[in-house]
């Protein structure tokens, strides 16, 4: 049996202003390529599938048209996607009985009986192979919110009460499809969470579970599952040499993950046991440049925009430019100045990063010990320093406490 796991889609996302429809269409358009050319028996997407609670209608479309689309053509492959923290679970919950019908798997929320206990039926999905039979059961396991983990329940003198609570659900699913499967059977688990020494990007990821403080450990999944199929984090990573995987997001979600090689994993089981765990790196549509690699003076930046050459495209398909500039004190005009060094270039400028120049002779702001004697233009100019790496020029100063005057006025 061959398993494809995916996660991190964020259909709906925008990166500094600019759709990703494009991107997202081509990534879906690859995946069905890979469903079939792979010979794939099942697809997991372990959440976040849309970006927001309330993605665009272009987002749901995408994803229908991608879910029919498979169900048409490779109507035997078993489907089955589960929440992130970015996703409503009671909108993706809403459709259940239609997409049951065309044996779609789509789970929101975490499902309990009226005692409160875990629905096993819905939270434990069997995957068949290319023969219908039934080769593995999944934990399908939503991203767990601290009300979906019933913590009254958890002992008091327990250290961390949403650890406990997570590893709970896991342990009483484990345990169960350990009872349902025989020797031939494989079992494998869905997570959205962050899990202990794993890594995450400088800006796209929201720390879950309550904060990094709560990562669950790699052994909960280790020890009870044939295999894990996490979601959240999207820099792919195996974690502590386990067959627990972070498969990462599809395309880049910020411009910090440009070097990220964007892969989906393709396992194999045989006779209910991991054979491999293969990574199938996703073909980029829009590359993502910085310019330069490390920051310079703003005339050598001007003059390598000027000496850009790149191909012509069309614009949803030209690359995504961060300017990054090395300045002494803040530049008037500056992103005028680069965006006339970039006219005929076929690249979308989306955002320029600039340095400042340490001052040998800058002297820092000391305050006050007591925080009640520290006046707002203190504040202010400190902030400045801080940020330009000198001091703010009279006529800030001056608007600043015009402002700050105007403001208390509008108060009284």
């Amino acid at each position: 049996m061959r398993i494809l796991h995916t996660s991190d889609w964020h259909l709906g996302h925008q990166l500094l202003g600019i759709s990703r429809e494009y991107e997202q269409q081509c990534f879906l358009n690859w995946l069905f390529e890979q469903l079939q050319s792979q010979k794939i028996d099942s697809l997991i997407v372990a959440g976040d599938i849309f970006d927001s609670a309330n993605p665009p209608a272009w987002a749901w479309r995408l994803l229908y048209q991608f879910l029919a689309k498979v169900k048409q053509q490779l109507p035997a492959l078993d489907l089955l996607l589960v929440a992130g923290n970015h996703d409503s679970p009671s909108k993706l919950d809403a459709p259940d009985h239609l997409l049951k019908a065309f044996d779609i798997h789509l789970i929101g929320s975490l499902p309990r009986l009226s005692d409160n206990s875990l629905d096993f039926d819905k939270l434990i999905i069997e995957l068949t192979n290319g023969e219908g039979e039934v080769a593995a059961r999944v934990a399908a396991v939503p991203f767990l919110r601290p009300g979906d983990l019933d913590l009254s329940s958890i002992e008091d003198d327990v250290e961390d009460k949403l650890v406990a609570g997570v590893q709970r659900i896991y342990s009483q699913l484990g345990e169960r499809i350990e009872q349902l499967n025989n020797s031939q059977q494989a079992s494998i688990a869905t997570a959205h969470a962050y899990l202990v020494s794993s890594q995450i990007s400088e800006m796209s990821e929201r720390r879950i579970l309550g904060g990094n403080q709560h990562a669950l450990p790699v052994e909960q999944f280790a020890c009870q599952f044939d295999y894990t199929a996490l979601g959240h984090l999207h820099k792919p990573q195996q974690l502590a040499g386990q067959p627990v995987h972070y498969s990462g997001s599809p395309i880049p979600m910020s411009l910090s993950e440009k070097n990220y090689k964007h892969q989906v994993k393709v396992m194999e089981f045989e006779s209910g046991k991991l054979n491999s765990v293969q990574s199938v790196i996703i073909p980029r549509q829009v590359e993502l440049l910085k310019i330069p690699a490390q920051p310079e003076p703003l005339e050598q930046v001007l003059q390598q925009l000027k000496q850009l050459s790149l191909p012509s495209v069309e614009r949803h398909q030209q690359p995504l430019l961060e300017v990054s500039v090395l300045l002494e004190k803040p530049q008037s005009m500056l992103r005028q100045q680069i965006v006339k060094a970039l006219e005929g270039q076929s690249v979308r400028l989306v955002k320029i990063t600039s340095h400042y120049l340490e001052r040998e002779d800058k002297a820092p702001i000391k305050f006050n010990e007591n925080l009640d004697q520290i006046q707002p233009e203190q504040v202010f100019k400190l902030k400045y320093q801080q940020q330009f790496n000198c001091d703010a020029p009279e006529r800030y100063v001056t608007a600043f406490n015009d402002l700050l005057v105007k403001s208390y006025a509008d108060e009284q």
